[in-house]
């Protein structure tokens, strides 16, 4: 660890929205608004394809003893969150932050799916719906899957993609193309000296899901340059 300077202190992510507030949900419009309100660089979100290939925002893989993945949208449209509102589209929810003025990156985790062909797929709709509504400059994706992750660098070289999932070294992640890790502070811990190794080769560090004050410092001392 070293004292940190300005340039040194680590960018926050709010997990999923800024949702543990009055009025706010996991993966909600009101998470996103008040992500934006609170100034943090970037609001993760979660994204699923429905049988139907519809892309929906939601964390867990089931909701009311249904398997996200296999049914169609139309049975899930209607399902309300905590806060009242209903699951939102991608589509939605990007219309949404397209207007949004505060230029908060949008931290989009492409969840895993059942065959490499529906991860490539899940991964084509997220590129042409980002494409779409002219927000690749704001996206940064990330995810747990190795066929979504070089299918998102393969379509979207310009966006940002970071790997989740741990088992790859700095120098792995870097011949794949890869922008960066997104990896459990455990993870970390487990190998410090990934920090100096990605630093090295130009890659960025994102931890997560660290709520703990003295991690947080942990992490920003080694050099972490997101906190989610």
């Amino acid at each position: 660890a070293w004292p940190l300077i300005a340039q040194d202190i680590p960018k926050v992510i709010a997990h999923r929205g800024y949702w543990q507030t009055y009025g706010s949900a996991q993966n909600s419009i009101r998470s996103f608004e008040r992500a934006a309100e609170i100034g943090v660089y970037g609001s993760e979100f979660d994204v699923h394809m429905t049988l139907d290939s519809v892309l929906i925002l939601f964390h867990d893989n089931a909701t009311h003893n249904m398997k996200i993945q296999e049914v169609p949208y139309s049975y899930l449209m209607d399902i309300k969150l905590p806060n009242g509102e209903c699951i939102t589209t991608l589509r939605e929810f990007l219309e949404m932050a397209r207007m949004t003025s505060s230029g908060m990156k949008l931290i989009f985790e492409l969840k895993p799916h059942a065959t490499p062909e529906r991860n490539r797929e899940a991964a084509r709709r997220s590129v042409e719906m980002i494409r779409e509504k002219k927000l690749t400059y704001r996206t940064e994706f990330i995810t747990f899957n190795l066929d979504a992750g070089k299918e998102l660098i393969r379509l979207a070289p310009e966006v940002p993609v970071y790997y989740r999932n741990g088992e790859l070294s700095p120098g792995e992640l870097k011949k794949l193309g890869f922008a960066g890790l997104d990896y459990h502070f455990d993870v970390m811990r487990k190998n410090p000296q990934w920090f100096q190794e990605a630093k090295k080769l130009g890659l960025g560090i994102n931890v997560w899901t660290v709520n703990d004050p003295l991690i947080i410092k942990e992490m920003a001392g080694q050099g972490a340059d997101f906190i989610t």
